[in-house]
């Protein structure tokens, strides 16, 4: 079974990760490609320290995929897969003034509601210090849908502000 999605919704869903591709690169974020279940991933990370953030290091990490379409299994397993994939990338000690905001997107022409309803609901946890904001990304010739939660969450709630600017720039 052929998972790439192919003609004019593929194009855009294409397109879509070029540009985050080059977003990312403009913001001093490491690009690379990772492989997740036969589909090309554009994957982002930087991190940054403020002193209102009392020396705490944030690592953020970006990771992008299209897809035929997206539904809640399949935006789960990606944002469980983005998750452990941003733990064995993470540098420092956990929980040691660093704190990780993982972005997993899923790009497509077709999201499914249940799956933009899940993406809004709330951020996910892995242990204290990983805290994850999955996206759907809807991509259509004339518009571009973006879901995420955008809310505070009880761990890493001073990060939030920095954390939903930076997806917005990524993700307009």
């Amino acid at each position: 079974m052929d998972t790439h999605a192919t003609g004019p919704t593929a194009d855009a869903a294409t397109a879509y990760l070029e540009a985050l591709h080059g977003r990312l690169t403009a913001d001093g974020c490491t690009v690379t490609s990772p492989p997740w279940d036969g589909h090309r991933v554009v994957a982002g990370s930087r991190g940054d320290r403020k002193v209102r953030w009392f020396g705490t290091k944030v690592e953020l990490f970006v990771f992008a995929a299209a897809v035929p379409e997206v539904d809640m299994t399949t935006l789960g397993e990606f944002t469980a897969w983005a998750m452990r994939y941003a733990k064995d990338l993470r540098r420092g000690i956990p929980g040691a003034r660093n704190a990780a905001t993982v972005l997993p997107a899923l790009v497509s022409a077709r999201v499914r509601p249940e799956a933009a309803q899940w993406a809004a609901q709330d951020a996910r946890l892995l242990g204290t210090t990983l805290i994850s904001r999955p996206l759907t990304i809807e991509t259509t010739p004339n518009a571009t849908r973006t879901t995420m939660y955008r809310g505070q969450v009880v761990w890493g709630g001073m990060f939030t502000g920095h954390v939903l600017d930076k997806a917005s720039l990524y993700f307009p």
